[in-house]
């Protein structure tokens, strides 16, 4: 017998991507030193599936841990109070997120890599947040920090998972 997938999520994975700044980025374009890069940074967060929940965007110089509360709270106006958990890495490590996400009925569980890494190494649900953002990479206007306002780029974002919903949703019919 199978079993239908409750069609609210109760899990989210959030994340982050720091993206190439240009010209046009102006001010909000910080250096990001774990990457070594000029950007912004996109801070995600997604269903299990994959699926765009929450964005938002800042300098790539703002730590990821600092916007736990943001989207925590935007994941459970989108999901109507559903999630329960959210699967980080170890960008977001200490109390303060935790209590972020705690105030906001979600409990954070770091997944932390291996100590002895050889190699590529599948981390347990953190690879459905890092393949939603290579889908969102695809899209030629996302590559790169092209916009003036942080309220384009994330416009920008929602349209690309809208139409990557989509083109699912007709590959299914």
């Amino acid at each position: 017998m199978v079993q239908e997938r409750n069609p609210d999520p109760t899990a989210v994975i959030m994340d982050s991507r720091t993206v190439q700044s240009t010209p046009e980025s102006g001010g909000r374009a910080g250096f990001d030193g774990h990457k070594k890069r000029k950007g912004s940074k996109v801070h995600a967060a997604v269903d299990t599936l994959g699926q765009l929940l929450a964005l938002k965007v800042t300098a790539a110089n703002e730590q990821d841990r600092a916007q736990v509360a943001e989207l925590a709270k935007a994941v459970q106006q989108a999901t109507g109070e559903n999630v329960e958990m959210a699967y980080v890495d170890q960008g977001y490590p200490g109390p303060q997120p935790a209590a972020d996400a705690a105030q906001h009925g979600l409990r954070l569980e770091v997944v932390k890599h291996h100590e002895a890494k050889r190699g590529f190494v599948l981390l347990p649900r953190r690879w459905v947040v890092e393949r939603s953002f290579g889908w969102a990479a695809r899209f030629r206007r996302l590559s790169r920090d092209y916009e003036r306002l942080a309220s384009t780029i994330t416009g920008y974002h929602w349209v690309a998972f809208a139409t990557l919903m989509l083109q699912s949703l007709f590959r299914k019919s």
